[in-house]
C-alpha cells in the first residue's frame, strides 16, 4: 500500500512556505499514524510543531549539546538557569574564554538568576533603534537596542469606536538577536537593531528583514487560530506512544484555539561582512535584497543563506588611503537592476547591475559643488550623507545631511534640484557640536504616500515636513502630551538662540 506523505520543507534552499508530496510505502499502522499526524500540523500552521517519522539514527544515543557559542551565550545559560550548573558547558570553552569568564563573571557564579537578571537590566536595551512601516501602513516594526522586535497593528475603525482608527496596539513581539561574540576579532556583536525592512504581503503571512550590526535574519510572522487534536502518537498528556500499540487509527480535527500572532526565523544570512552594516533594502523583483556596511555591497538572494555576491567594493590595498565609507544604499523602486548608494563625501553613485558584476564603475554620479566662500573645517562633516531614499514613482532621490535635505532629479547630476534646510540655526554652533559629538548625529528622511511631502528628524523630539508644491514648511513635536488619538499637532517655533543641546 502506498500513500501521499506531506513533509514540511524547513531547508535554506526550498521556497516560501512549500510542501513538497511524496509518495513512501506503508508497512505499519504507525507509519500512517505518523502521516495524520504531520497533515494535521501542517493544515494548522503549527510550524514548530510537525511530527517526524523517526529514522534508525533516531533510535542511537542522543548527541551532546551544542557548545556555548560565546561568552556571553554561556553567561546567559548560567543566569536563565538551562542547565545550570552544568559544568560541560563551560568545560568546552576554549581555555581563554575560560579564563575571560572567571575574570568577568566570577561575582555572578554564585548568585541566584534572579539577582542576576535584575541587576543586568538596564533601559538602555529598551530604546528605539529603528522604526518601519508595512506598506499599506496597518503595521508598524520597531526595533531596540535590547535586540527586540516589536510589531503594532493599527486599530481597525469601528461605528461605536470611529476614532480608534488611529490607535496601534501591540501585534507581537520577539527576540530578533542575540549578543555574540567573535573570536577571531575578540570582539563582542552587539543585538542592537539597526534597520527593518518589509517584504511586500504575498499571502496572509508577513515577512520583514531585520539586521544588527553583523547578521540579516528574515522573519515570518502569521497568525494562527486552530490546533490539531486528536493524534495517534500523542496522548492527551503530549506524551509520545509506543506505535506497536496501536490498534485503530484516527483522523486528527482542527479544533479553535484563542488567535495566536507567531513569529519564526526563516533566513539567517551571516558571514559576509566585515564591518558593521548601516543599510538593507529589498529589490523589486522580491527575490534578491542588498545589504552595505562601511566598505562594501552585498547581494543577497532571498532563499540562498550561505553565498552572497560583492557587488560594489570600495575598499583600498592600503587602509590609509581610503578617503570615504559608504553611508547608505537603497534598491530604484521600480527597475531591479538599478541602485543608488551614498557616501561620507556628501556624493551618491547610481549603478546598473546589467553593465558589469562588480559595480565600482557608476553609471551616475550626483554631487553638489562646494561654495569656496562657504568652506569650514566642519563642511566634509557636515555633507556626510545620513540616509537616501528613492521616490515612489523613481523619479527623484533624496538625501539628508546633517543640516539640509535635498532632492536630486535622476535626470541632473550637478546639483540637486531642491534644498531645505532643516535646523539652520545651528550652523553657527558647529563647534560646540564637534566638541560633544553631536555633529556625527544621523538623520532619515521619509516620503509621503505621493511624493509630494517630504519628513525628516531633527533634535528635541521635533521633526520638519516640507511641502513640494507650496514650498511651506512645518516644525512639529512628537511628544507624549500630545499623543492622544487623532490629536492635531500644533506648530512649534524654534528660537534661533536656543541651542537644542540638551
Amino acid at each position: 500500500m502506498r500513500v501521499p506523505v506531506l513533509h514540511k520543507q524547513l531547508g535554506p534552499s526550498h521556497r516560501q512556505g512549500e510542501v513538497e508530496k511524496r509518495t513512501v510505502s506503508v508497512g505499519s499502522p504507525g507509519r500512517v499514524a505518523r502521516t495524520l499526524d504531520c497533515a494535521a500540523c501542517l493544515l494548522s500552521g503549527a510550524s514548530d510543531a510537525v511530527i517526524i517519522a523517526p529514522r534508525a539514527a533516531d533510535t542511537e544515543a542522543p548527541s551532546p549539546p551544542a557548545p556555548p557559542r560565546s561568552i556571553s551565550d554561556w553567561l546567559w545559560r548560567r543566569q536563565c538557569g538551562c542547565g545550570a550548573p552544568n559544568a560541560s558547558l563551560f568545560t568546552r570553552l576554549p581555555a581563554p574564554e575560560k579564563m575571560k569568564c572567571f575574570s568577568r563573571y566570577l561575582p555572578y557564579l554564585f548568585r541566584p538568576p534572579s539577582t542576576i537578571l535584575s541587576s543586568t537590566c538596564h533601559t538602555e536595551a529598551d530604546i528605539i533603534s529603528t522604526v518601519e512601516f508595512n506598506s499599506t501602513g496597518e503595521l508598524l516594526a520597531t526595533g531596540d537596542k535590547g535586540g527586540r522586535v516589536v510589531v503594532f497593528q493599527r486599530e481597525q475603525e469601528s461605528k461605536t469606536q470611529p476614532h480608534r482608527r488611529g490607535e496601534y496596539n501591540v501585534y507581537s513581539t520577539f527576540q530578533s538577536h542575540e549578543p555574540e561574540f567573535d573570536y577571531l576579532k575578540s570582539l563582542e556583536i552587539e543585538e542592537k537593531i539597526n534597520k527593518i525592512k518589509w517584504l511586500p504581503q504575498q499571502n496572509a503571512a508577513y515577512f520583514l528583514l531585520s539586521t544588527n550590526d553583523k547578521t540579516v535574519k528574515l522573519w515570518k510572522i502569521s497568525e494562527r487560530d486552530k490546533r490539531p487534536e486528536g493524534y495517534n502518537l500523542k496522548d492527551e498528556d503530549g506524551r509520545i506512544r509506543d506505535p506497536s500499540t496501536i490498534t485503530s487509527l484516527r483522523v486528527p480535527v482542527l479544533q479553535p484555539m484563542d488567535l495566536m500572532v507567531e513569529a519564526t526565523a526563516r533566513r539567517i544570512f551571516s558571514n559576509a561582512h566585515t564591518y558593521h552594516i548601516n543599510s538593507i533594502s529589498v529589490n523589486s523583483d522580491l527575490q534578491t535584497f542588498i545589504s552595505t556596511d562601511d566598505l562594501r555591497v552585498n547581494l543577497w538572494n532571498l532563499e540562498i543563506t550561505d553565498r552572497s555576491f560583492n557587488i560594489v567594493d570600495i575598499k583600498p590595498a592600503n587602509m590609509e588611503e581610503l578617503t570615504e565609507v559608504i553611508t547608505s544604499a537603497e534598491f530604484h523602486p521600480q527597475q531591479c537592476h538599478t541602485f543608488a548608494y551614498s557616501s561620507s563625501k556628501g556624493s551618491i553613485r547610481l549603478c546598473d547591475m546589467r553593465l558589469a558584476a562588480l559595480c565600482d564603475k557608476h553609471c551616475k554620479y550626483f554631487e553638489e559643488p562646494e561654495d569656496p566662500a562657504t568652506r569650514s573645517f566642519f563642511s566634509e562633516i557636515i555633507s556626510s550623507i545620513s540616509d537616501v531614499k528613492f521616490s515612489h514613482n523613481g523619479r527623484y532621490l533624496m538625501t539628508r545631511d546633517y543640516l539640509t535635505v535635498k532632492v536630486w532629479d535622476l535626470q541632473m547630476e550637478n546639483k540637486p534640484v531642491e534644498t531645505y534646510q532643516v535646523h539652520d540655526y545651528l550652523r553657527g554652533k558647529l563647534c560646540s557640536l564637534y566638541e560633544n559629538d553631536c555633529i556625527f548625529d544621523k538623520f532619515e528622511c521619509v516620503w509621503n504616500g505621493s511624493d509630494s511631502v517630504i519628513m525628516t528628524g531633527s533634535y528635541n523630539n521635533f521633526f520638519r515636513m516640507f511641502d513640494r508644491n507650496t514650498k511651506r514648511d512645518v516644525t512639529l513635536e512628537a511628544s507624549r502630551e500630545n499623543s492622544k488619538p487623532r490629536a492635531i499637532l500644533k506648530p512649534r517655533k524654534v528660537a534661533a538662540m536656543n541651542s537644542l543641546l540638551t
